[in-house]
């Protein structure tokens, strides 16, 4: 008609993409691992991807199905990715052969894979399952080949530096460190060879993997503070922050819903305050290692050993430290961060003196994979406390 203007309608069919449901999926992967699943809308994925929100829900009922679509998406891509080429392929060529596919998809997929680490706690049942199902079935492809080229290891040790592998890929998701991605590939292929083929020492874990520890109880000699603020992180852990109430803290601590304000103004303090308390114990565990060292491969093992101490020590604190961010309130979050980036950068400085061939920047992806390596053995493994030496030892394999 005369007048009208003749061009399409935002996701109009004469321009949607034939792939549009993946790339919203995509788009809401990307959204979710950068905020956090409860802090992403649909108008906000729908913005991202270019479209309306009603326009989203012609291919997803909710916020929900796309985070299961992207979930599968990216473990679809690994499995796929890690499919033999050959089945006669020899162990260390297969392997080789999955390093190169893992390196790479740890960099073409950097914006989702905290779908892995973190937000796959919030799948329902039957899909958490799945994605339990699809890991386990990496971890055997991997050990496999591990086990043939190393027949003295017992399975549940090679299963172990399988997971090692996967969290030190996993370790880019976690950061925003600018590095080349020639760089990148070489580092994470060459730190996932060295921990394959690195000493375990019988370092075998005591319970199944990707089964998240139990927590400790506290003593019922606390202050009452420091009760409240025990029993939110065993909660928030267990279940992550937006699944716990107030209430839920009040009757786990023992402590009457009215009186718990007297001590939090609120969830979100209390969670702050747990921030805090993870990060002066971490800044106090570095300050004191880096102290008595007397040369660089001395202030690296210290470091490394305190970390680990913090770790498997306080596992439920540390955990929330790295899972719960994006529900900090804003001042918190940035005031946080920038500590969390000072912690990263005295590993760097260590790895700099002691690696001079590298450049920082390889340095710094070096310790977010160590580091990235320890906190994944500290949430999805036990081991008794005369093996957290052993784990110390691989994330220096890591590191070399």
């Amino acid at each position: 008609m005369a007048g009208m203007s003749t061009k399409p309608a935002l996701d109009s069919p004469a321009r949607r993409p034939k792939n549009r449901k993946a790339h919203i999926a995509l788009a809401a992967a990307e959204l979710f691992c950068e905020h956090g699943y409860h802090r992403v809308g649909i108008d906000d994925i729908a913005r991202a991807v270019g479209i309306t929100g009603p326009a989203v829900y012609r291919h997803f009922p909710n916020k929900y199905a796309m985070l299961a679509a992207a979930t599968r998406d990216l473990a679809e891509a690994v499995l796929t990715a890690t499919e033999p080429s050959d089945p006669d392929l020899a162990p260390r060529n297969r392997l080789d052969e999955i390093l190169d596919a893992l390196a790479r998809l740890a960099i073409q997929r950097r914006r989702v894979g905290g779908l892995y680490q973190w937000e796959g706690r919030y799948l329902e049942p039957a899909d958490r399952a799945q994605l339990g199902a699809d890991i386990r079935l990496l971890i055997d492809r991997i050990a496999q080949p591990l086990g043939d080229l190393r027949p003295q290891l017992e399975p549940a040790s090679a299963r172990l530096l399988a997971r090692g592998v996967l969290s030190v890929m996993g370790s880019l998701s976690t950061h925003r460190a600018a590095i080349a991605h020639g760089k990148a590939h070489a580092l994470l292929v060459a730190a996932g060879w060295r921990l394959l083929l690195g000493d375990v020492g019988g370092l075998v874990p005591s319970v199944a993997e990707l089964t998240p520890q139990a927590l400790e109880a506290g003593s019922g000699l606390r202050p009452r503070r420091e009760t409240i603020l025990a029993e939110a992180l065993r909660l928030f852990h267990a279940r992550g922050y937006h699944a716990v109430s107030m209430e839920d803290i009040a009757a786990s601590s023992g402590t009457r819903a009215s009186s718990l304000y007297r001590y939090f103004p609120g969830k979100a303090e209390l969670l702050a305050a747990a921030y805090y308390r993870a990060a002066d114990r971490v800044a106090v565990a570095t300050a004191e290692a880096l102290a008595t060292a007397t040369d660089p491969a001395e202030a690296l093992a210290r470091l490394v050993d305190s970390y680990v101490d913090l770790v498997f020590g306080q596992s439920d604190l540390v955990s929330v430290y790295q899972a719960e961010q994006t529900n900090l309130p804003a001042m918190d979050r940035h005031e946080l961060r920038k500590v969390q980036r000072q912690h990263v950068e005295e590993w760097v400085r260590v790895l700099d003196r002691l690696h001079p061939q590298l450049t920082q920047a390889e340095c710094r992806i070096l310790a977010h994979a160590a580091l990235n390596l320890v906190s994944d053995l500290g949430r999805y493994t036990r081991f008794d406390r005369a093996a957290d030496r052993r784990v110390a030892g691989l994330a220096l394999t890591v590191l070399k």
